[in-house]
């Protein structure tokens, strides 16, 4: 157990019992237990494989590469349609984690095997998502937004095309489009 996590555990209020018991589950798979984006991340080698987080309405385990697991006992869940790699296993109560703990372990275990194997889950190329109508004609109209924007890197670029896409009104696309113009000129990402 790593003490600079420990208070992840201490402050939650809702979901403290479940947490408490899919700490030690990660921790006996050989894990190396960090803190990465504020919460408890369990490692390989340096290389991400399971974080627990918890949301209002559950707890969950995250496996970063997810999408390559087996899924044997198809409990893994896909976040959005726009999460390529990342599924969770996610927790309403403490039954359900101890009545999983074995099968929790052998997802642990494949995800180590993944990383082991070196396997990569294969992301959509920018280009294979939709790009808003207001957003081309913008580029359209300024070349150097269209040159600063195609040189970010291509996480940056999709998460601008999945932001402006998620509005539904035209109107409130091009407000978008227009909040952010100055941050892409300056090579920023959306959360810059």
């Amino acid at each position: 157990m790593n003490p600079k996590v420990d208070f992840y555990f201490m402050k939650a209020k809702k979901w403290q019992e479940e947490l408490q018991l899919l700490r030690p589950i990660a921790l006996d798979c050989g894990l190396t237990e960090e803190l990465k984006w504020g919460c408890p991340c369990y490692t390989y080698k340096k290389s991400n494989i399971v974080l627990i987080h918890a949301f209002k309405d559950y707890c969950a385990f995250l496996f970063f590469k997810g999408a390559l697991l087996k899924d044997s006992k198809g409990i893994l869940i896909q976040q959005t349609e726009n999460v390529q790699a990342a599924r969770q296993i996610r927790f309403t109560n403490t039954r359900e984690i101890v009545k999983l703990e074995r099968v929790l372990k052998t997802y642990i275990h494949e995800a180590i095997e993944v990383e082991k194997a070196g396997l990569k889950v294969e992301l959509k190329k920018t280009t294979e998502f939709a790009m808003p109508d207001e957003f081309q004609h913008k580029l359209h109209e300024m070349p150097d937004l269209k040159d600063a924007f195609y040189a970010l890197t291509p996480g940056r670029q999709r998460a601008y095309l999945l932001y402006f896409s998620s509005a539904k009104q035209a109107k409130t696309r091009e407000t978008r489009i227009k909040k952010y113009v100055k941050h892409i000129l300056k090579g920023k990402g959306l959360d810059d």
